[in-house]
């Protein structure tokens, strides 16, 4: 028999022709398989477990508060035991005045610790204590901050104050915003630092014109996060702001909030209270919402 040799250059056939491919289709024999298809049904029945609770709550506020929503409800003051209407436009101006006063106090002050932590002292023990001061704070019971506003600020001044409400929601919304505008300015190139120090800039001057525009993003995810955080607070404005049936003309006097509103309202045997709490609640949880989408569009990475 003559031998066939193989054409000098030629590749030689693999051993096994096509029965060599690997065979990537499913097969319910593979244990990884299986383990993969069980875990991922599993993590997708816990997720909409989870979720069941939430808009269970959303569904509530949508149908109950839903109905009660127009123009008046954002422009007049809560009615008395048996008057009809009425809105709560005094308790959003209180709300958004002492979330103010709060974003006024804690934002400067926090990006200035943040700086401290991250650039000029990031491991010495003044940083370590503040970092870890704050890391505390983050779960610093609300109500203990109202307690401490009442015996510092309310005491001193003699009266409750929308001012006190601010500073009891600055203690709360303060270690978010430092911890969120450290780690951004954490982000931030060590090349991008050195090469501004490279070409004679100060240590200031970088940080004020490298670190903080290219941490913006990263800082007002922080703030807008902490403004959705004490935006529904009650605990603390309980001791600090109280409330009151009227608009907010100083600072210095009691303030309604929507919180407490609702707390107050919840409570009453008048249908039209219960239903005035149900749209502030639904109020309420869209203020949240849209400082939650914000940090969300905020913090998205630009490519």
């Amino acid at each position: 028999m003559t031998d066939l040799a193989a054409p000098s250059g030629s590749v030689p056939p693999i051993a096994g022709g096509p029965a060599s491919t690997p065979d990537l289709a499913h097969s319910w024999s593979d244990r990884r398989a299986v383990t993969n298809v069980l875990l991922t049904a599993g993590a997708w029945s816990i997720a909409l477990l989870a979720a069941v609770p939430l808009v269970s709550v959303l569904y509530m506020l949508i149908v109950e508060g839903g109905s009660r929503l127009s123009l008046e409800l954002f422009t007049e003051l809560p009615p008395a035991g048996f008057e009809m209407g009425g809105g709560f436009g005094n308790a959003i101006l209180g709300t958004v005045v002492m979330v103010g006063i709060a974003a006024a106090i804690s934002i400067p002050f926090g990006v200035l610790a943040a700086v401290y932590l991250a650039e000029l002292g990031p491991d010495d023990r003044l940083g370590r204590t503040a970092r870890f001061l704050s890391k505390v704070l983050t779960g610093f019971p609300s109500i203990l901050a109202g307690v401490f506003c009442y015996a510092v600020v309310v005491l001193a001044m003699g009266t409750y104050s929308a001012l006190a409400g601010g500073i009891a929601l600055s203690l709360l919304m303060l270690p978010t915003v430092i911890l969120t505008a450290e780690e951004a300015m954490k982000m931030v190139p060590r090349k991008m630092k050195d090469a501004a120090l490279g070409i004679g800039c100060t240590r200031t001057q970088m940080i004020w014109k490298v670190v903080l525009p290219t941490a913006l993003p990263g800082i007002a995810t922080g703030v807008m996060l902490g403004v959705a955080r004490v935006s529904g607070e009650s605990a603390p404005l309980l001791f600090t702001a109280l409330f009151s049936n009227y608009w907010l003309s100083r600072v210095s006097e009691p303030t309604a909030s929507l919180s407490i509103l609702i707390f107050n309202f919840s409570s009453m045997p008048f249908e039209n209270q219960i239903q005035l709490a149900w749209a502030a609640s639904l109020v309420l949880v869209l203020i949240v919402l849209v400082f939650n989408v914000l940090s969300r569009l905020l913090g998205r990475p630009k490519y």
